[in-house]
């Protein structure tokens, strides 16, 4: 993957930041490469850390006031990236620029997460803009191959993570969810709407209740795309929070799709991961499109 260039009158990289570090390593990947670039932080959402580069504040309502900002700073392609929740739609105070477009913004929200955002990408792709992955302007979000950190799954774990990526693979093409837990040879809890997290809470708390039992540390978080899944703007994504709630939850690894999962703040990661004696495999997917 390289860094995508845009047209020549508009070469500037716009980023709609929300919350966490990716909107920064996006913004440094631009700079490293020659690419102007100007950060759109969303008031309440994204972090302080975007005032490092060329940014504007916005708050949720400010579509006509975004436009022209887009259009003032010359950006001819758009990363959306960062952490967001839902707005309070009650206390939002809509510009000129919403109240215009407003059946469209309202169409927006039709559906389930993965509709609203490529309603959203429709909604900037029929402006003119060019809606690209932060992996694509930063690859090193997705990169590497194989055991990451200090240690290796041995040969229960083989087993785990096999069971694991054939079931995340049918999970994911049933548009349920990105991951599941396998242990000794058999999947036991798979993700649904309430994400990752909960997975994992969920999986602590059969141990903790004895449901799961094992006589020590077992067991492989699997985590995939779904094939239908756009990258660009709904990478699958795990980070130190991910480590410290697998070994919470008795795990002694986790397994990730090459190329199609961002690891997010890879050093301190990685550094939780061998803390916990825990390993951190990415490996192509058979049937995915890494």
């Amino acid at each position: 993957m390289s860094l995508v260039t845009a047209a020549p009158n508009r070469p500037t990289l716009g980023v709609i930041a929300g919350g966490g570090g990716v909107p920064a390593v996006v913004a440094r990947a631009a700079e490293a490469a020659g690419r102007p670039v100007v950060l759109f932080g969303i008031v309440g959402e994204a972090d302080l850390d975007i005032e490092a580069f060329h940014h504007h504040w916005l708050r949720w309502g400010e579509i006509g006031r975004l436009f022209d900002l887009l259009a003032r700073e010359r950006v001819g392609e758009v990363v959306i990236c960062g952490a967001v929740n839902r707005p309070d739609f009650s206390a939002i105070r809509v510009d000129l620029g919403a109240v215009l477009s407003l059946p469209k913004i309202l169409s927006l929200m039709v559906g389930g997460d993965d509709s609203v955002l490529k309603n959203v990408v429709r909604f900037l792709e029929d402006r003119g803009y060019r809606v690209v992955g932060a992996h694509q302007v930063a690859p090193e979000l997705v990169g590497g191959s194989g055991n990451l950190g200090r240690y290796k799954p041995n040969d229960d774990a083989d087993t785990d993570i096999a069971k694991g990526v054939e079931a995340s693979l049918a999970l994911g093409r049933l548009d349920i969810g990105q991951a599941v837990v396998a242990i000794s040879g058999r999947v036991v809890a798979v993700e649904g709407i309430e994400g990752t997290d909960e997975l994992l809470l969920r999986v602590a708390d059969l141990r903790k209740r004895g449901r799961l039992k094992a006589a020590h540390r077992s067991g492989v978080l699997v985590k995939a795309a779904k094939p239908q899944q756009d990258l660009r703007v709904d990478l699958p994504t795990i980070g130190p929070r991910t480590v410290e709630m697998a070994l919470a939850a008795g795990l002694a690894g986790v397994a990730v799709e090459a190329g199609r999962v961002m690891i997010v703040d890879r050093p301190a990661t990685l550094t939780a991961a061998d803390a916990g004696r825990l390993f951190l495999q990415v490996r192509p997917f058979p049937d995915g499109v890494s």
